[in-house]
């Protein structure tokens, strides 16, 4: 059983990785529209291009991760061979060069690719510890928790933190281009802090099944069914979270009105994106505790299709809220508390999925290619964000947006109906259809609890058959040189 401190300093890796991953998914696309300074539909393009480099790259880094020996194990060691790159990148991600169009969309392209590039390269094998680092499936949800709820922290720390940090560097007679710089600045020093946390806390304790051909693991992988499923219900939980998130900027400063004060018991207090969201990871860190419980008493799968069901009804409630009357601003804030409680019990049940598919391919196939499926569900993740951000920025292109920025009177701009329409479907019916999709997909997801209990106990008579084997003939070796 791994101790109390592993648990914590897992978590502080996929702290680090939200920190960059939820400021990139909800603020880079207004970044790019109306602080950068390049049209929706060139964004729009870029997300996607990107993103889906990204999500290609990621099997590679998998099959590279899964072939990787050292003193420190196979996966293990990227959190410190890459925490730096990581954080360099994040920070030429958010400069913004005194440029011509052409050549600040060139450096939009190359710092982006760069900047996921490294993050597959660390966040890719520190996803396959969760495969190495206890054989207990229970366990592996419990790891899972720690890394969600740690995740969910940093997101509430980086998303509560970004326009206050914008708008102090701005105090200080900064432009937006460098406030936003020099924020992002802040984030990149605390993320390199955490991995190194997470290298020296965390340590691989199990071995998985010796290492097959790259093309052996391949066809494994592509004739693995529940792999499929759950991609597809991952790349959906991941579209849902992209849309309303990406969306959530521009329904501020169009909807809502940019920073509105409310009422709460009393009390008023400011009521903007960065508290919106911010709030909703706090939830997020309700539900990632709630769901250890919940899968433990009803299993995964069906706390899977109950969390689809539920935000399904709570986006179409969002749907009926007055954005200009203080119950109708706290009614969103209360289904945003509801919906992020919901994506948080998701979260960990996702990946730890995700090492119950790992450890099906390695009973079935002989080889667990951890590295090769925890892969893929960061491609998932990463196809859900280029396809839910791109798709963001075309929408609202399509229906007459009018984007902020140089020459723009901000003040006094008011937005088409058409552009009106299409943020509210963003926030609300567009993520129901596709948790709709999500719950379908996962209601044909074979890996139940008592199957998962057969495989966990068949795996253990084969690895512990193993290691026996393996020791035997490592103490004949030994008994051969004494001899010589």
């Amino acid at each position: 059983m791994a101790n109390l401190s592993q648990k914590i300093g897992y978590g502080f890796g996929d702290m680090a990785s939200s920190m960059f991953w939820k400021v990139f998914s909800y603020y880079l696309p207004f970044f790019y529209a109306n602080i950068f300074g390049i049209s929706l539909v060139d964004t729009g393009v870029l997300l996607l291009v990107t993103r889906i480099w990204d999500a290609v790259s990621d099997p590679m880094m998998g099959a590279i991760a899964d072939r990787t020996h050292t003193r420190w194990g196979k996966y293990r060691p990227y959190l410190l061979w890459v925490a730096a790159p990581f954080s360099i990148c994040g920070i030429l991600l958010f400069t913004t060069p005194d440029w011509g169009y052409a050549a600040k969309l060139v450096w939009a392209y190359v710092t982006y690719i760069l900047m996921m590039t490294v993050y597959t390269g660390i966040n890719v094998p520190y996803g396959a510890m969760l495969g190495v680092m206890t054989e207990n499936s229970h366990e592996k949800t419990v790891f899972s928790s720690f890394r969600m709820f740690f995740a969910y922290g940093g997101s509430f720390i980086a998303l509560f933190a970004w326009e206050p940090l914008c708008n102090m560097f701005g105090g200080m007679g900064m432009t937006p281009q460098g406030s936003w710089q020099w924020a992002m600045i802040v984030i990149a020093a605390c993320c390199f802090v955490l991995f190194l946390l997470c290298f020296r806390m965390t340590r691989e304790q199990m071995s998985t099944a010796p290492d097959a051909s790259l093309l052996k693991d391949l066809k494994s992988l592509v004739t693995n069914k529940p792999w499929w499923l759950l991609n597809g219900a991952s790349l959906c939980f991941n579209l849902f979270n992209t849309v309303r998130g990406a969306t959530v900027a521009f329904f501020f400063a169009d909807i809502i009105g940019g920073e509105q004060s409310i009422v709460v018991f009393g009390l008023s207090m400011l009521f903007y994106s960065g508290l919106f969201l911010g709030v909703g990871e706090v939830a997020n860190m309700v539900g990632v505790a709630l769901a250890v419980p919940i899968t433990a008493r009803i299993g995964k799968k069906p706390t899977f299709i109950m969390v689809d069901g539920l935000l399904i009804i709570f986006s179409l409630i969002f749907f009926t809220c007055s954005p200009e009357t203080n119950t109708g601003l706290l009614m969103m804030l209360l289904l945003q508390v509801v919906i992020s409680v919901l994506t948080g019990v998701m979260s960990p049940l996702v990946w730890s999925m995700y090492a119950d598919v790992s450890d099906y391919s390695e009973l079935k196939n002989g080889s667990a290619s951890t590295g090769l499926i925890f892969s893929s569900a960061s491609m998932a993740q990463k196809f859900g964000g280029a396809i839910g951000g791109a798709a963001v920025m075309w929408l609202l292109d399509a229906c007459g947006y009018v984007q902020g920025g140089e020459g723009v009177d901000a003040v006094n701009m008011v937005q088409p109906e058409g552009a009106i329409t299409c943020l509210w479907a963003l926030m609300t019916m567009i993520p129901a259809a596709v948790a709709l999709l999500s719950m379908i997909i996962v209601w044909l997801y074979p890996l139940t609890t008592a199957r998962m209990t057969a495989i966990v106990a068949e795996l253990k008579t084969t690895r512990h058959g193993t290691e026996a084997v393996e020791a035997a003939a490592e103490a004949a070796r030994e008994a051969d040189n004494v001899d010589k």
